[in-house]
């Protein structure tokens, strides 16, 4: 499947053509040039791979987060041309918005005749998706129902298979582990070399084999019953400077999941140089704190319920995201949500901990996410909205390095109002005014951010044993490596603004601050013309806006004596003015350090790769 600039364009309607199945017919066009697009972006992905274009494959990335958006607008735009005002739009003021008799028959028909599009198509929940998305530009919330949109899916996806199939599929115990592993790899055709691909296969299979070993019931002589297979999906997935392989080993009916990570070499030859072998290691690959894979799927919820096989604790909302359909993802949070909140009873209150400056934080106890907003008065000076809104749109955007958490931003979010508590119903009205709406049943969210709960870092180190306490500090000190060396400095540092995930890593999620480290003027601070002057409440040195002084951090973060000795044990560096301005340098040359999303006892021999890398 090639996409070409003229495929599925979306001509003008002149309105006496225009019916519920032209309506259909519209919205649908605008989905499948969307999704044509979208998976040409995955095969530029492999050729980007092919020839080592790291830049070229981060700006597709970031690019690729646009198109749903892009498509919305230009299906919006094309209908509402046509239909000359005909429906109500969103934010129509007038006391007169009812629609009348003849245009809710009108739309009805529109919904009947999508379905009835969508009986053979290979992304049919991305589809409705997407209608959703376009009614919601064109009708009032108030007709945001399941008469209009699909607030549950109309078609099952569960068989839904491409041509060819999603996932090929081998046989070790005919053909052997190593010679399965080798036409494994070969099968994806990838015009890129492979410097030894036989040893790197006998590699793979003896750390399998180790591993296999400690997990085969000892009964079976631990040993591959003749059924076994390896099943691979059919497209590699590409982020930054890797490229994986992803599959599963099922022998006697256990699933054991699997990845192969591939890089390139200096030379430009091809490695295998990972095994990750455990569902952990797949949750930390597929992590939401880490940039949406690019992979060319006709079918995308077979490669979400195979994906689901491998990480059945992680919700398919988010598997939707990491592999790059983030609105699809948000269609089934929200459905997920709904559904948690018909079946529970505890009330949405403040989320526990140091209250920020510039968001007002609740969460609903039994659910495992918070709720942002974004207060109405902002305590520091030049932030704002749009300033706030900005960050957040950048983190999207960037390589998160498994250390930003991903967000989902809704508008027009309606919550029954019986499940607030009085606490928070009271700090929404006072903090958040204009991004509250209160109907009879409904408290309505104007704009929210959502992101997973994590433990903050300052309450878990709190309660945390000594060298649990010490892991935590250095994880936190690693995460500020990592995030600097992806050109993000965080501004706020404090401990309150990082969580602690469920397995263990240390998380940042205050985005408000955060600028590129080639923004920032990183200083020493010079030494104070007379004794006095260390005493004054106003620096005798000048200070820029952007300007930071290192040796100032452990001021506000080293109070505590085991956390002081836990960080000057791992990271005293940071405290030092001259380490930052070299990481400021290297991102300014493009040069970043590799941060892998895979543990180094998974690597398959230190091979060498090329230094102006971007993360993995």
């Amino acid at each position: 499947m090639k996409y070409s600039g003229d495929h599925q364009r979306i001509e003008p309607v002149s309105r006496n053509t225009l019916s519920p199945p032209a309506v259909a017919k519209i919205i649908l066009n605008g989905f499948d040039r969307h999704y044509a697009l979208f998976r040409y972006g995955a095969q530029r992905a492999k050729s980007l791979f092919e020839s080592g274009a790291w830049r070229d494959i981060q700006q597709l990335s970031r690019e690729r987060i646009e198109y749903y958006d892009t498509r919305v607008h230009e299906c919006t735009t094309t209908l509402n041309a046509a239909l000359k005002g005909s429906l109500a739009k969103p934010g129509d003021a007038s006391a007169d918005r009812a629609l009348t008799a003849e245009q809710l028959d009108f739309w009805q028909e529109v919904k009947t005749e999508y379905i009835g599009l969508l009986g053979s198509h290979k992304q049919p929940e991305c589809a409705e998706t997407f209608f959703n998305s376009v009614s919601c530009r064109i009708l009032h919330r108030d007709y945001f129902h399941n008469d209009f949109l699909f607030v549950r899916p109309a078609l099952a996806t569960e068989y839904i298979e491409s041509k060819p199939p999603s996932y090929r599929v081998y046989y070790p115990t005919t053909e052997g582990l190593e010679k399965s592993l080798i036409n494994m790899v070969a099968d994806f055709g990838l015009a890129a070399p492979f410097a030894d691909l036989p040893a790197d296969a006998r590699r793979v299979a003896r750390m399998a084999v180790r591993q296999l070993r400690q997990r085969i019931p000892r009964d079976t002589g631990q040993r591959l019953a003749p059924d076994c297979q390896v099943h691979v999906l059919n497209s590699l997935f590409f982020r930054n400077k890797g490229a994986y392989v992803v599959g599963r080993l099922i022998n006697q009916g256990a699933v054991f999941p699997f990845a192969l990570a591939l890089l390139r070499t200096p030379a430009g030859h091809t490695v295998i140089d990972a095994l990750l072998h455990t569902t952990d290691d797949l949750s930390t690959l597929f992590s939401f704190t880490r940039a949406y894979f690019l992979v060319d799927m006709e079918a995308p919820s077979a490669y979400v319920h195979f994906l689901n096989t491998l990480l059945p604790r992680k919700p398919k909302a988010e598997i939707y995201s990491t592999i790059g359909l983030q609105k699809q993802g948000k269609t089934l949070f929200y459905r997920d949500f709904l559904q948690h909140l018909s079946h529970s009873r505890d009330a949405f209150d403040v989320s526990p901990g140091i209250k920020g400056m510039v968001m007002t934080v609740f969460s609903l106890p039994s659910y495992p996410y918070v709720f942002k907003l974004i207060r109405d008065r902002i305590a520091k000076p030049g932030m704002d909205h749009a300033t706030v809104r900005r960050k957040y749109q950048m983190v999207k955007k960037h390589d998160r390095v498994g250390r930003m958490a991903d967000t989902w931003e809704y508008s027009q979010v309606a919550l029954p109002r019986a499940r607030f508590s009085d606490t928070l119903l009271a700090e929404l009205r006072s903090e958040v005014p204009s991004l509250i709406e209160e109907t009879g049943e409904s408290i309505i969210l104007r704009h929210v951010y959502i992101e997973r709960r994590m433990t903050p870092l300052n309450l878990y180190l709190a309660r945390a044993s000594d060298m649990a306490a010490e892991a935590a500090v250095r994880q936190y000190g690693d995460a500020i490596r990592e995030l600097a060396a992806a050109n993000i400095f965080p501004g706020d540092m404090l401990f309150k603004n990082f969580g602690v995930t469920r397995l263990g890593r240390v998380v940042f999620y205050d985005y408000d601050e955060i600028q590129r480290m080639t923004e920032m003027n990183f200083r020493r601070i010079p030494p104070a013309p007379y004794e006095e002057a260390e005493l004054a409440s106003e620096p005798w040195y000048p200070v820029g806006p952007n300007d930071v002084f290192p040796e100032e951090f452990g001021h506000f973060l080293l109070g505590n004596a085991r956390i002081a000795r836990a960080f000057n044990k791992y990271h005293a560096e940071l405290l030092d003015a001259e380490w930052w301005q070299s990481c400021r340098s290297q991102a300014a040359q493009g040069r970043i350090e590799d941060i892998f999303p895979y543990d180094s006892s998974r690597r398959l021999h230190n091979a060498t790769v090329q230094n102006t890398t971007f993360t993995l």
